[in-house]
């Protein structure tokens, strides 16, 4: 009887068909009690008609419409702040004075006043909105940067009889886009001065050079009092950029500042007035001012606005809240108890691991112990080696021995035992740090522009840069010194990414000064939504801040340096006055392809505070473990460790480098990525040794190390070579460091063998305010803090 056949796993299986009409039983026969996840999941959800899902479709078009129009009705009028505005020239030479006139002077309606400190207030009524221009220097990379923090719109002015764009306005655009650019307007001046026929080529060039930075904006022309209105009308009706790091704190551009000095003479209180803008302000909180740094506040008071819009209304809403405000003279008057400290680092407990204390008798026996003793050990050994030489109980006793050794004494050297921890110093660099030339110049008459030291410390770097891009990690293991001592402080790894590392294992000392948070995402979000929901909101008030505790020889120091400079207050968060260790990535500029090297002295500028630190590079990669970089090479990417207050993200940063004889130069921008003291900075070391003799899988590697000892030390390591071949040491050979390794493959002759090692790395504690900001950064004095 012949078998049937049965269709397998590969049985063509056709499309059925479709048909218009179909039985429930034929429908259920079909899916075979087969059931849809998303039909269980929406089982209890109420599936809704289609007149109801067009009626919700209006309701959130018509909320959505609502809330653009709030945002914009909360624009200009008397109960909201002027339109802040930055005028910035994209060329040295042009006057923005003319530009200014040619604004005040296109409405004849238009209310125009000057503030103490030189900032233009323009208000239209019929546009039921206020501006305010500020102008800062020329040349001078801080005030600019100062401006923009805190401007609504930045307004670029350029001419079409000069160069449109110079070397200054190159960098102004650059400094704005790596900073946070405000919502940008671009103007073109003396169209008009051109002949008819060229006007519209020479509008045309304006736009292409700089189309290259904003390619989206058009530019506007700015000659008549038709387009001083047409400029205005577009900066107040534009869509505002968001700068998330200024939209999290309230912050003020200061209109006034007064200061008045205690009785006692050394500080006082200096009041600042202004219009608050962006998050509700506390009066117990700290506030830092830009160039003098971080301040409690005694009290917030409420002004009358120096700057109304003068409208043709009466009793309305607007009228009514400024009403109020004029009637109260004090706001907010600040809290001993409620208000946050000053002390930014923690104070270390010294004697918190003591458990007992020294009788008299060991105090004594330590003094006699403590005396210097001199002993002879070979040149160049450190102190840790002599300890294990033993000394005889009394020198000089007269004994034979002591007159074999007089050839000897230019072999050796005369070592005291102290309690200096120099050379522990010099190993914790690990032989990293250069020793400056103390040369000078001779001839009186040689270039000022040129640095000689300054060169040759480049091409050393420089040499020092290829050699690590070459050769990257690759160590020369040292003959005069045994490798178990000279990488005492390395570990080896299976596995970079997989082993396991303590990161609360062996800190230094500084980490008992900072602060951590459990956890920094969630503390952030936690921060934010507490100051969102806050219920004094005094957004757009013109008010009063009594900063207490300013030091009078800082105040005259600071009017000294910028005597035009703005002055913007930032309103801290929560636990931002605090020192932690930050983590910022960088990514370098095309402006200079000379490295960075890692603890080099840097200028960073994070979110709204600047200051000085030397900070450690470390790659940009996910996982636990970050390997530690030398260099930060340029068109590269990194993460950059220094100490420094805690700081919420999103906050942009800006790195500069100093220059001797040249002005500071942006040499990388970036975003604050964390303040997290747990990110492990690891530093690899590469020894490299050669093979001597090769037999299938085993090998005899020569030059990785000079003694025998050293091999057996670093035994249980792991072995790699350049050609992707994994191996151990299997046993020393000799006494010269010969061994002899067995890998999982026959080794190539040309081939070199590796041992990777590992240390962890911790940046110094050189953190330095910059609390009196620049008429010169480049060269002239600076307070620190």
């Amino acid at each position: 009887m012949q078998q049937a056949h049965r269709s397998g796993n590969l049985k063509q299986s056709n499309k059925v068909h479709k048909s218009r009409h179909r039985s429930k039983r034929g429908i259920s026969a079909a899916v075979k009690g087969k059931v849809n996840v998303k039909e269980i999941v929406r089982r209890n959800r109420h599936i809704l008609k289609k007149d109801e899902r067009r009626h919700q479709a209006l309701q959130i078009r018509k909320n959505k419409r609502e809330e653009v129009l709030s945002k914009k009705r909360a624009l200009g009028g008397n109960r909201n702040p002027p339109f802040l505005v930055c005028v910035v020239p994209l060329n040295a030479q042009l006057d923005v004075q003319s530009a200014l006139v040619i604004l005040k002077t296109c409405s004849e309606g238009a209310v125009v006043s000057q503030s103490s400190n030189g900032i233009l207030h323009i208000g239209l009524p019929n546009f039921k909105q206020r501006f305010s221009f500020l102008c800062p220097e020329i040349d001078n990379e801080f005030s600019l940067l100062d401006a923009l923090k805190i401007a609504d719109t930045v307004l670029f002015v350029s001419s079409a009889l000069d160069e449109p764009v110079d070397d200054w306005g190159e960098k102004a655009l650059a400094l704005a886009m790596a900073q946070g650019m405000p919502t940008p307007i671009v103007v073109a001046m003396d169209i008009e001065g051109v002949h008819p026929k060229k006007r519209t080529s020479e509008k045309q060039n304006v736009q292409k050079l700089v189309s290259k930075w904003l390619p989206e904006e058009k530019i506007m022309q700015l000659d008549k009092n038709s387009d001083g209105l047409n400029v205005l009308r577009r900066i107040g009706n534009q869509k505002r950029n968001i700068i998330h790091h200024r939209e999290k704190r309230p912050y003020m551009l200061a209109e006034e500042v007064e200061y008045a000095p205690d009785a006692e003479g050394d500080s006082g209180t200096l009041k600042i007035s202004g219009y608050l803008r962006g998050m509700p302000l506390n009066v117990n909180s700290l506030i830092h001012v830009t160039g003098l740094g971080d301040f409690q506040m005694s009290q917030i008071d409420g002004l009358e606005d120096p700057h109304p819009l003068n409208l043709n209304k009466e009793n309305t809403k607007s009228d009514t809240m400024d009403a109020e405000v004029t009637k109260v003279s004090v706001l907010q008057v600040a809290d001993p108890n409620k208000q946050e400290s000053l002390v930014s680092e923690n104070i270390p407990n010294l004697m918190e691991a003591e458990q007992t204390w020294p009788t008299d008798e060991e105090i004594k026996q330590a003094n006699i112990d403590t005396k210097k003793k001199v002993k002879k050990v070979p040149k160049g050994w450190s102190d840790y080696q002599a300890a294990w030489i033993v000394e005889s109980d009394v020198e000089g006793d007269g004994s034979e021995g002591d007159s074999e050794n007089e050839d000897d004494d230019d072999e050796f050297m005369s070592c005291e035992e102290d309690n200096s921890d120099q050379e522990a110093n010099e190993a914790d660099n690990d032989f990293e740090s250069v020793t400056e030339s103390e040369v000078g110049l001779t001839d009186e008459k040689y270039d000022a522009t040129i640095d000689s030291f300054e060169e040759h410390e480049m091409l050393k770097k420089l040499a020092a840069a290829r050699e690590d891009q070459q050769f990257p990690d690759e160590v020369d293991t040292p003959q005069d010194v045994p490798a178990r001592e000279r990488f005492m402080r390395y570990r080896g790894l299976e596995s970079f990414r997989t082993s396991a590392w303590d990161p609360k294992e062996n800190l230094p000392e500084d980490y008992a000064k900072i602060f951590q948070f459990e956890n920094y995402d969630r503390t952030r979000r936690r921060v934010f939504k507490e100051l969102e929901e806050s219920l004094v909101n005094m957004y757009g008030f013109y008010i009063t801040i009594h900063v207490k505790g300013v030091r009078q020889d800082l105040w005259k120091a600071f009017t000294a340096a910028n005597p035009n400079a703005p002055i913007s207050v930032f309103g801290l968060l929560p636990h931002e006055h605090k020192m932690s260790l930050m983590n910022v990535v960088l990514k370098r500029t095309g402006v200079s392809d000379e490295p960075i090297k890692s603890k080099e002295r840097l200028i960073f500028q994070v979110g709204y505070r600047r200051f000085i630190v030397n900070p450690i590079f470390s790659q940009h990669t996910n996982g636990s473990k970050h390997k530690y970089e030398r260099f930060f090479q340029p068109g590269s990417t990194c993460v950059a460790t220094f100490y420094a207050p805690i700081q919420f993200s999103p906050s942009t940063v800006l790195c500069f480098k100093e220059k001797k004889n040249t002005k500071l130069q942006l040499v990388a921008s970036g975003v604050l990525l964390s303040c997290n003291p747990d990110r492990l900075v690891i530093k690899r070391i590469v020894l490299s040794g050669h093979p001597y003799k090769v037999h299938k899988k085993s090998a005899v590697i020569r030059f990785m190390f000079f003694n025998r000892d050293d091999v057996v030390y670093f035994k249980p390591c792991k072995l790699r070579t350049k050609y992707g071949r994994t191996g151990h040491i299997k046993e020393p050979l000799g006494t010269h460091g010969h061994m002899k390794c067995v890998f999982d493959g026959q080794l190539k002759s040309q081939d070199t063998v590796l041992l990777n090692m590992y240390k962890r790395m911790f940046p110094k504690w050189n953190y330095e305010d910059c609390i009196v900001t620049d008429r010169d950064w480049k060269g002239s004095d600076v307070l620190m803090e």
